[in-house]
């Protein structure tokens, strides 16, 4: 009987943020179901990664999903805006109409004082959205220390 692969939480906190660096499918990150092992790849930039050729099997590897695809991104920006900052709704929807959302997004943010309190928000919410996609794909996040199994 194989054992259910596990990856480090701060490892697929990278991945995330590998694959959400860029625009969607620029970039990308997969899991091996069999050791856990992660890989990166990108459309626009060399990696030091040697990609498996079947990388895009699904039955072999999980895709890393993209923040946008959790609703890590400008979905968790409102929320936390209509939350905590409701009279601010109005002016971060049209901060977000316009390249350059994001700077302005924590320009906003500093100036009412929230910025330390989006971090933590963002972060809880980008841990949660991360344990519930493992769940769901079966992969196990591996106890402080413990490597991925082989």
């Amino acid at each position: 009987m194989s054992q259910t692969p596990s990856v480090s939480l701060d490892d697929l906190e990278s991945a995330l943020q590998w694959v959400s660096a860029t625009g969607p499918l620029e970039n990308a990150a997969y899991i091996s179901r069999t050791t856990g092992q992660i890989f990166y790849a990108s459309s626009t930039y060399d990696t030091e990664d040697e990609v498996p050729e079947d990388v895009g099997n699904a039955s072999l590897y999980w895709s890393v999903p993209h923040k946008n695809d959790l609703d890590l991104g400008r979905t968790l920006a409102y929320r936390y805006v209509e939350e905590r900052l409701p009279r601010e709704y109005r002016a971060v929807q049209e901060i977000f109409h316009r390249r350059g959302a994001y700077a302005r997004y924590k320009e906003l943010l500093q100036r009412s004082g929230h910025l330390e309190s989006w971090y933590e928000y963002e972060r809880s919410a980008t841990e949660s959205a991360l344990l519930a996609w493992v769940e769901e794909c079966g992969l196990r996040i591996a106890a402080q220390g413990e490597g991925s199994v082989a």
